[in-house]
This record gives structure tokens, sequence and C-alpha cells, in this order.
């Protein structure tokens, strides 16, 4: 395979492990703040998702830092996605108290 697709390949991988983090980020958020036991949901969530992407980062790299590197861009990328995606709107009315 070419290096071009294999790097193609590892940033759309980091795209998608970076999807399934902070988009799971933000669901465990809004579980954990409904929830009578948020430490559980926030704790639970940390570790099931830093260790699926720590192992797919693993698998992507293949021991090349090259494939390494696309697939961190490729995570940071989705980060500033979904980061845009969920970001709640800001008030047009700025109040200052007196």
């Amino acid at each position: 395979m070419s290096e071009i697709v294999q790097m193609t390949l590892a940033l759309l991988a980091g795209m998608v492990l970076g999807a399934m983090f902070f988009g799971g980020l933000w669901w465990a958020v809004q579980k954990g703040l409904a929830s009578t036991r948020p430490a559980l949901w926030f704790l639970g969530s940390l570790l099931l998702r830093t260790g699926m992407v720590l192992a797919g980062f693993y698998f992507v790299s293949g021991g090349d830092w090259k494939r390494l590197l696309a697939c961190l861009c490729g995570f940071v990328a989705a980060r500033l996605i979904i980061t845009r995606l969920t970001a709640m709107p800001m008030s047009k009315e700025i109040s200052h108290a007196p």
C-alpha cells in the first residue's frame, strides 16, 4: 500500500477515534449531570475512552511514527469538530451586574 494511502487511512482512523472519545465525553457529561452517581459515569467513561484511544493509536501506528502522527492529527481535528458541534450558543445580550 502506498504511503499516501496509509497516511490518509491513519488520519481518518484518528478522526474516528477522536469522534468516539470526545463524543463519549459529551455523552458521559450529559448522563453524569442527570445521575445520582456522577463519579461512576465520569470514571467509567474516562477509563473506557482512554483505553479505546490508546489501543487504537497502537494498532493504527503499527510502530511507524508517521502513521501515529497522522492519527494524532485526525484525533485533534475531530476534537475541533466535536467542540464546534456541541458548543452552546452565546446569548446576544450581555447583562452586567451593577
